[in-house]
């Protein structure tokens, strides 16, 4: 297990790019003041990795949050994502522009392709993802976007980007907590050199109440959150604990100084399961 001691460590990427261990998530935090000041906390309490989306429609929040904040825009690593609805080559290279318009940044540390399989292209998802990739490879030459990878992404999906990408995917985010490893998944990402990102490793809250979590969290004087960020980390991902509240934002970061047995881990890791099953994203309706 590589060891890890605060915010600012990071992975290093393939392409030698460094992305700090725990990520600050924004999923389901509605644009405007509340994700402004979530965003704004999290810096505040150190965290120096902010991940947002089209899809999320709080990126000028993010943007001004950012700004508020006066650190370094080379001191964050911002992510964003590409919409379902944009998956080709124009629609694409558009997309990227708008985020970076949204996010008053002159370039994206990381983008992602946010799903594999939209519904509206379903019958062309491969070719499509290729044409949005190509964009986004051009973003990448023209100094736009530092590094690019995927998001809920299977084995087949990777095998079809990897026939004609020029530039390799880094990353590849999915859903990751103990109810669900996604094994086969998180296997094809080693395989292929991509970092596996854990969203909702908190189970969207779902897990927060499970009693095994919670005397697991005992034993460290820890809460199940905390037990469940600790939990991503030594299994070599790379979490996005989403929270709106400071004092959860801070706590939050508070997983540097205890380590999981191994005999915790196990139990842990036999919790799958106990939570919402992980959307399969060749059969999801959006």
């Amino acid at each position: 297990m590589t060891e890890f001691h605060s915010l600012t460590d990071t992975y290093e990427l393939t392409n030698g790019v460094k992305i700090p261990v725990i990520g600050f998530g924004t999923w389901q935090t509605p644009d405007g003041a509340v994700a402004e000041a979530s965003v704004l906390a999290a810096l505040e309490a150190g965290y120096r990795h902010i991940d947002t989306a089209a899809a999320y429609g709080n990126e000028e929040s993010m943007g001004r949050a950012l700004k508020k904040s006066g650190l370094a825009r080379q001191d964050v690593f911002v992510t964003s994502k590409l919409f379902n609805t944009d998956h080709d080559y124009k629609r694409a290279k558009a997309a990227i522009d708008a985020s970076l318009l949204k996010l008053d940044t002159d370039y994206l540390d990381l983008y992602l392709i946010h799903w594999p399989n939209p519904i509206d292209v379903r019958d062309h998802w491969a070719e499509a993802n290729a044409e949005a990739w190509r964009a986004m490879e051009e973003a990448v030459r023209a100094g736009k976007i530092r590094a690019i990878g995927v998001s809920n992404f299977r084995r087949h999906h990777l095998d079809a980007l990897l026939e004609t990408a020029e530039i390799k995917p880094v990353v590849n985010q999915i859903c990751l907590n103990p109810s669900d490893l996604q094994e086969e998944v998180t296997a094809a990402n080693d395989e292929y050199g991509l970092l596996s990102e854990a969203y909702s490793p908190l189970g969207t809250g779902g897990l927060l109440g499970n009693q095994t979590i919670k005397e697991v969290g005992a034993k460290y004087s820890k809460s199940a959150a905390q037990v469940l960020i600790r939990w991503s980390l030594q299994h070599g991902f790379l979490p996005l604990p989403k929270s709106v509240h400071p004092d959860y934002i801070k706590a939050n970061a508070d997983v540097f100084d205890f380590e999981l047995t191994a005999s915790d881990m196990a139990v842990l890791d036999g919790l799958k399961g106990i939570g919402q099953p992980v959307l399969d994203p060749d059969q999801a309706e959006f």
